[in-house]
């Protein structure tokens, strides 16, 4: 069984003790690639170095919301460069966080249109950080031609059509095996297949069984199985819709 854990932080702190062994147990777990996420400069080019050093491992580049007030002209020339990476295949982690306003709204909402022109400039797709501010994200992406993932997708079914109607696919973390999760797992059970994909976003969001841990590439395949379960399929029909459907989006050669 194949899978693509589609949204990783390999780079962050939480596995500088031991992140050779992470990577060994992902690939032990059947995963074929992992997207290593930026977001902020350092952690883009970290992710850029990390991909490097890996066949399976690649990067996408950007700067989170949460830092959106450090997106100088200066920085999206420096994401530019390291966009030209052969292993760099998004722009990401961007978007719009009102959850925790770790930077001012209108600086984050300039922040997102930049990186999305960026994306549109090199024609890359866009990895999507959406918390409480749906309705501004989606006013954003109605004007921006492209494609990309709705990471962590939160927003329940009600808001599901709007996405798909972007063309955008919807990925689904460790949230969906929580008990109270019920919105979550509808979300992933009328998502059309050739939508979803699966991903950590660790080390955070561990799923069931492991919550409460730090989380790993590794934990990806307990996400495709509450999404199987949701669905009444195969977990093997959900690794293999899930891996297609992220090298498709990423333009990751059939693996």
């Amino acid at each position: 069984m194949r899978l693509v854990d589609s949204h990783a932080h390999l780079d962050f702190g939480q596995f500088d003790a031991d992140r050779t062994a992470v990577i060994d147990r992902a690939r032990d777990a059947g995963l074929v690639a992992v997207l290593n996420v930026g977001t902020d400069l350092a952690s883009s080019r970290a992710a850029v170095a990390l991909a490097e050093q890996y066949d399976f491992i690649y990067a996408a580049v950007g700067v989170h919301p949460h830092d959106a007030k450090t997106v100088t002209p200066a920085v999206l020339d420096a994401l530019r460069s390291l966009a030209r990476h052969p292993k760099v295949v998004a722009i990401g982690e961007i978007g719009l966080d009102y959850y925790r306003d770790r930077s001012p709204r209108p600086v984050q909402r300039r922040a997102f249109a930049d990186q999305l022109a960026l994306a549109s400039e090199l024609t890359l797709p866009v990895v999507v950080h959406s918390r409480d501010a749906h309705d501004d994200v989606l006013t954003a992406l109605k004007g921006w031609n492209g494609a990309g993932v709705f990471h962590s997708y939160a927003a329940g079914p009600g808001r599901l059509e709007e996405v798909l109607a972007l063309g955008f696919y919807v990925g689904v973390s460790g949230p969906v095996t929580f008990p109270n999760a019920e919105a979550l797992r509808a979300a992933a059970r009328q998502a059309p297949p050739e939508r979803l994909l699966v991903e950590t976003d660790c080390p955070f969001l561990t799923p069931v069984p492991h919550r409460g841990q730090r989380n790993e590439p590794a934990y990806v395949q307990y996400v495709a199985q509450a999404i199987a379960r949701a669905r009444g399929e195969h977990i093997e029909m959900v690794a293999e819709a899930t891996t297609r459907n992220a090298c498709r989006l990423f333009g990751i050669e059939s693996l």
